[in-house]
């Protein structure tokens, strides 16, 4: 599996992380749809990254199910948990933003449902670890499926939960409530998840993306921008559920096929730009960033007479402040705290010898060291911020 092919996606991990500061500290309002699209470039990085890291695992010949599950769920926890609760730690401690009421909803990674209960976005300090929750519930479930279920099946299991997601999206109409669940409760992001898990059965066995992914995708990205951009959500209901629908499904297949070619590795002015040393090194602490930023942004804001750009409003002066800071406490944290617990995963291989060396690929949540899923360097796990996160 090499390293170079998977340089990239540190890149697009860079991107998708930007989108999300993007929308919390600069877009009117707080919030913007290019946020939800960071969150779903994250999910379909991760969903790829997981699934090829345990495809490779389920084909060595030394492969046991059992030992292999263990390294999965103790990789993982190594990755993702310390620098989460550690922000747990520190929003209880402080009461930040009276938040201490739902902490447990949040350390049992029930944080999707706690905001779709309430139907608000309350505690909003907490409100980004939604997508971090849906990410840890696919963790949970989806290694049972990649290395148990007959290999011969694996795609239109993953095609089958495409069409699931899909299909729950045309409940809402019929029910009319389109609230925060509409986007929160998790099979709301299996499709992106999936669509990541699809591409990776189909490298995994040397298939190319199909043609007509390959030549239509274009089409998919400008109907979307000309929705995004263009066609204001419609006051109908049903008008606005279709508005929504069309935004959520049609950026699928230009981030499959983005994520497909950054993991082989683009040449040209495209790839020199992806491979620039801050677009990678941000990458690479974006599970960092993503947990971090909204704390920053609360600690900015109160220490807004000391700072001499508003930083109370959304605007370059947010963005400029609490970025920075961002960043700052993301590099901190993972060369202090984060780089050196992914040491440890190489005490737990995913095959006992051959595969080891390799596994150590994941998302943002899966790159790692991993990212966001494994390595993802945070996969950002992301996730969804805008989705609202």
């Amino acid at each position: 599996m090499g390293n170079a092919r998977d340089v990239q996606l540190d890149a697009l991990r860079a991107i998708a992380v930007t989108m999300v500061m993007y929308s919390h500290f600069f877009a009117a309002g707080g919030s913007s749809f290019w946020g939800h699209i960071g969150v779903r470039l994250f999910f379909v990085l991760s969903g790829f990254l997981i699934t090829r890291l345990l495809l490779e695992a389920r084909s060595a010949s030394e492969f046991e199910t059992g030992p292999a599950l263990r390294s999965f769920y103790i990789r993982r926890a190594l990755r993702i948990f310390p620098p989460y609760f550690a922000v747990l730690g520190f929003v209880w401690l402080v009461d930040l933003e009276q938040s201490r009421g739902s902490l447990v909803w949040h350390a049992l990674y029930l944080s999707n449902f706690w905001y779709a209960l309430h139907n608000d976005w309350n505690p909003w300090v907490l409100c980004h670890f939604w997508s971090l929750s849906i990410e840890e519930q696919f963790y949970l479930a989806w290694p049972l499926v990649v290395l148990l279920a007959p290999r011969r099946r694996f795609e239109q299991i993953c095609i089958g939960v495409i069409l699931l997601s899909l299909a729950y999206r045309f409940y809402w109409p019929v029910t009319a409530t389109p609230a925060l669940a509409r986007d929160l409760l998790p099979p709301a992001s299996m499709d992106a998840l999936a669509t990541g898990a699809l591409l990776a059965s189909w490298r995994s066995r040397g298939a190319a993306l199909p043609q007509w992914m390959r030549l239509g995708w274009p089409a998919f990205a400008a109907a979307f921008l000309v929705i995004e951009w263009f066609v204001p959500a419609p006051a109908d209901p049903m008008l606005e559920w279709i508005h929504w629908l069309l935004r959520q499904v049609l950026p699928l297949v230009p981030l499959m096929v983005i994520v497909a070619s950054c993991s082989r590795g683009l040449g040209g002015t495209i790839g020199k730009l992806l491979d620039l040393p801050p677009l990678l090194g941000l990458g690479r602490i974006s599970y960092g960033v993503y947990l971090y930023h909204p704390i920053l942004l609360s600690l900015a804001v109160k220490s807004q007479p000391w700072i001499p750009l508003n930083v109370s409003e959304q605007g370059p002066g947010r963005f400029l402040v609490a970025g920075a800071a961002t960043i700052v406490a993301a590099s901190i944290s993972w060369v202090v705290f984060e780089r050196p617990l992914n040491g440890l995963k190489r005490h737990f291989p995913y095959v006992v010898r051959a595969r080891a060396a390799q596994a150590g690929h994941g998302g943002w949540l899966a790159r790692a060291a991993g990212g966001s899923p494994d390595g993802r360097t945070p996969s950002l796990d992301l996730q969804r911020t805008d989705a609202r996160r």
